[in-house]
């Protein structure tokens, strides 16, 4: 049985504790500046200019960045189950919610690792350069002619397909749902009297 789907916390809606609310909207931030960096070096910079490998040196940063925020995430979950829904919220929605919250946890995994695959075969020193004298480890084995960029990109999309769900759905229980379950994530809030925190 899917606890997050079949539990509930009554007529209150229980709000996430502040560790996940922190790295929730640090992560959301990280992602859109992600985009916006992904999208300018690909589609608008010519490539072997300075701009552009400057610009992907972000790229790789950014991507190192969501993959250590959301092994801290899903190791914050796994620590601190997230509270369920609230009895108000249909069983269908609480199906679809826990699911797009699932997938965005693999997603945000596998991203940055398709990403390192992809630009492994070309790593001199056996490294990937990111931005302030960091770098990775590059993934051994890997030619320098690969698919990994191409599962990237169609998992880029993956991403923001999922991203347009959750952000239309947080504003459709925001301003528009019956429920309460908005109260669950700050700042939103739905119901005059604060919810009470997870745990």
């Amino acid at each position: 049985m899917d606890y997050m789907v079949e539990n509930s916390t009554g007529q209150t809606a229980v709000r996430y504790k502040s560790i996940v609310v922190w790295i929730h909207w640090i992560t959301a931030l990280v992602v859109v500046a992600q985009v916006v960096v992904g999208f300018t070096f690909h589609r608008f910079l010519a490539q072997g200019t300075p701009e552009r490998m400057e610009m992907f040196a972000w790229h790789k940063t950014l991507g190192a960045t969501i993959l250590v925020l959301a092994l801290i995430r899903l190791a914050v979950r796994l620590m601190n189950p997230p509270p369920p829904y609230p009895a108000n919220f249909p069983k269908w929605e609480r199906f679809l919610a826990v699911w797009n919250h699932r997938l965005f946890y693999v997603l945000l995994i596998i991203l940055p690792l398709t990403g390192l695959l992809a630009v492994s075969g070309r790593a001199e020193g056996g490294l990937v350069p990111l931005k302030f004298g960091l770098a990775l480890p590059a993934i051994p084995g890997i030619p320098e002619e690969n698919a990994f960029g191409d599962w990237h990109v169609v998992l880029v999309f993956t991403t923001l397909a999922l991203v347009v769900l959750h952000v239309g759905a947080a504003l459709w229980n925001q301003f528009r749902s019956e429920t309460n379950v908005a109260d669950r994530m700050p700042p939103f809030r739905k119901s005059e009297r604060s919810p009470p925190v997870a745990g």
